[in-house]
């Protein structure tokens, strides 16, 4: 078993800044992508930010110069740092991460989510 843990949600005024945190733990070989998605009400999940094990990262068109994802892979964690935060950017955000596990099994899963509100 695998499970993701997101923290760092709340709330925020337009042009604030938060920072998301998911820690990985369980039966993993290997975390290859991390990934945070985040779902809108009434709309379809979508992909926020992305970043493989060599580092290479890539954002929705949406979210590139606001915000940034990194990972530390000693930990097992990945992080989203938002900023100029705008009323859109409300959402569910949900960690993601594709890898192996020590069945040599492959996996994804999914963490529980966590809110973002943008708002005064």
């Amino acid at each position: 078993q695998v499970q993701l843990v997101e923290s760092g949600g709340g709330l925020v005024q337009p042009g604030g800044s938060l920072g998301l945190s998911c820690v990985a733990s369980g039966s993993i070989f290997t975390l290859n992508t991390m990934g945070w998605y985040r779902q809108a009400p009434g709309k379809e999940r979508e992909l926020v930010a992305r970043i493989t094990s060599f580092g290479t990262t890539n954002y929705a068109d949406s979210v590139k110069g606001r915000f940034t994802i990194s990972r530390d892979n000693a930990k097992n964690m990945v992080y989203l740092h938002m900023n100029s935060l705008k009323p859109e950017d409300t959402a569910v955000y949900y960690c993601n991460l594709l890898g192996v596990d020590r069945s040599y099994r492959s996996l994804e899963v999914w963490g529980q989510g966590t809110l973002v509100t943008v708002s005064l």
